[in-house]
């Protein structure tokens, strides 16, 4: 798959998945003769996987010390496993902070709506 195809797979702009790669955080990508990236399924699977790890907020430092990780074979496996138990930690931990956020927030707008119910109510008794 070229690089245009998976930039719009996955949504990431060809600038980012080419720097991606640059960086280390995808191993270099297959390239045809002529010199144009073809991605195979192993990279679209590692393209997914570092999409789902950004999105959840995993720093790229991270990122690219695991996927070196993973080029050195089985022998890193805990190395890897404590790793993803780290990171699945402190995201927990930012969920719980949102989920507190989200909470707040909710109560502030549950208060507003009760102002709002009571302004027009009291406006409806004065045009009465």
């Amino acid at each position: 798959m070229k690089i245009t195809e998976v930039s719009e797979k996955f949504g990431l702009s060809s600038d980012t998945l080419r720097y991606y790669e640059r960086i280390g955080l995808l191993p270099t990508v297959t390239r045809t003769e002529s010199g144009i990236r073809d991605y195979s399924e192993l990279d679209l699977r590692r393209v997914d996987f570092v999409k789902c790890m950004r999105g959840a907020g995993l720093p790229i430092e991270v990122l690219i010390d695991y996927m070196e990780l993973i080029q050195q074979g089985d022998g890193t496996i805990e190395a890897r496993k404590e790793i993803l138990v780290e990171q699945r930690d402190l995201l927990a931990s930012r969920i719980a902070e949102m989920q507190k956020t989200l909470d707040l927030l909710n109560h502030k707008i549950e208060v507003y709506e009760k102002a709002i119910l009571t302004r027009e109510k009291e406006m409806v008794q004065v045009e009465e």
